[in-house]
């Protein structure tokens, strides 16, 4: 594990408010596996900082899985039973079984994307989680930062805390939703 440095903490602030402002741009409710990339990547560097792991807590890394991928995966699987499934059933009973199980696939395309992936919605709320970690890291004052990079810094933490609350206000019940 490596000492946290006043520079990459300098920069973890300003990683903060470009993802907030990057999630901004993209539907709450879908996954974006490129976000997801980029959110785990910054998490693995905050994860290799011992200062950061108690601020942390129990921060788990995004899941890139999106409805495109949970279909193509149950339509390779749906091949692969229809085949089967009809030599060793025979070709009546093999095709029920088929014509149900492609049933249930067309199923799974209701299911909400945030039941497999992570939706940008909560990459919010984690990328908040993780605002919430620095903040309180500034504010214990073990960083020991000169007075410029301090305000500069929490600038940028309340400049991405308040998108990321904005953003999950709309995605979560904001105007117009019951």
């Amino acid at each position: 594990m490596a000492p946290l440095t006043r520079k990459e903490f300098y920069d973890l602030s300003f990683w903060c408010r470009d993802l907030a402002l990057e999630l901004a741009r993209h539907d709450p409710h879908r996954v974006h596996p490129g976000l997801c990339r980029a959110f785990n990547q910054g998490i693995a560097r905050l994860r290799a900082c011992r200062v950061l792991r108690s601020h942390l807590g129990g921060l788990t890394e995004a899941r890139p899985i999106t409805r495109l991928h949970v279909l193509a995966t149950g339509l390779g699987l749906w091949l692969v039973l229809h085949l089967f499934l009809v030599r060793w059933l025979g070709p009546w009973a093999g095709r029920v079984a088929a014509t149900l199980f492609l049933g249930l696939l067309a199923m799974a395309f209701f299911v909400p994307e945030s039941t497999y992936g992570t939706t940008v919605a909560l990459l919010e709320g984690k990328l908040l989680r993780v605002v919430d970690g620095l903040e309180s890291l500034l504010q214990s004052g073990e960083m020991e930062v000169t007075e410029a990079v301090y305000f500069r810094i929490k600038e940028n933490l309340e400049e991405a805390r308040r998108e990321l609350r904005q953003q999950l206000y709309l995605a979560h019940g904001g105007p117009g939703r019951g």
